[in-house]
């Protein structure tokens, strides 16, 4: 019986290597299947980060959340490519350096890039179904275990609220959880609705495992004080 066994392990695995060759990659994001006549076919392939990245500007440090979620903003449903790069050296280039080393970005200093470059640009205090309402994406801010971090929200249903997180790309999050963690602020821009409506609630990005809004206007001083409040130091 024991001789039986070391036998049978060496044939199952030598009966698998024609497969485990063939179905191996070829080149980054594609495999080749085999076919049932004995061919090959090769397959595109999109791996999970990817497709959580897609419609999602993936920050480069750990405090410039706000900077990445702005540049998603603006690439991904305001049809304006910008990299986080050229939002984070605009932004800190213009604001109070000192501040921004210390604490990160506001969003006032979103604010004044936006009016910068055309947009018109404001903080409200809302819900989320009035949000839904409005039906532009939005960025706000959330407190995670004390940890203050930008997303941007792209979708709101009755149980789930869609983001691209700059730190781990679209994600769903029941809407209890997120609105335990979210402040009830929300900063949208205000003009090219016509454009952002486009990109709220799609039904792709819902997939991926991978009117003037009403409420009540921040001030300057208001915004100012929205900063991720985490220590760190530009390089």
């Amino acid at each position: 019986m024991k001789r039986m066994k070391h036998s049978i392990l060496p044939v199952a695995f030598f009966a698998l290597l024609p497969i485990l060759f063939v179905i191996s990659p070829v080149e980054a994001g594609t495999i080749v299947v085999p076919g049932v006549t004995g061919g090959a076919f090769t397959v595109k392939v999109t791996s999970i980060k990817e497709a959580r990245f897609r419609t999602t500007v993936h920050q480069q440090y750990d405090f410039s959340c706000g900077s990445a979620a702005l540049a998603t903003l603006l690439t991904y449903n305001y049809e304006e490519p910008v990299t986080e790069q050229e939002v984070f050296k605009a932004m800190f280039d213009k604001g109070n350096k000192e501040k921004i080393r210390r604490e990160g970005f506001s969003l006032l200093d979103m604010k004044n890039y936006l009016e910068e470059n055309g947009y018109k640009a404001a903080g409200y205090k809302v819900t989320l179904d009035r949000l839904s309402q409005i039906g532009v994406p939005a960025i706000v801010l959330i407190n995670i275990r004390g940890y203050k971090h930008f997303v941007v929200v792209k979708g709101v249903s009755a149980k789930s609220v869609l983001v691209s997180d700059p730190a781990v790309g679209a994600k769903t999050i029941p809407r209890a959880e997120f609105e335990s963690t979210w402040n009830g602020l929300i900063f949208i821009i205000l003009n090219k609705k016509n454009v952002a409506k486009n990109y709220f609630n799609r039904d792709r990005e819902w997939h991926v495992k991978e009117k003037a809004p009403l409420g009540l206007a921040l001030s300057p001083s208001e915004l100012a004080s929205v900063t991720l409040m985490l220590p760190g130091v530009l390089r």
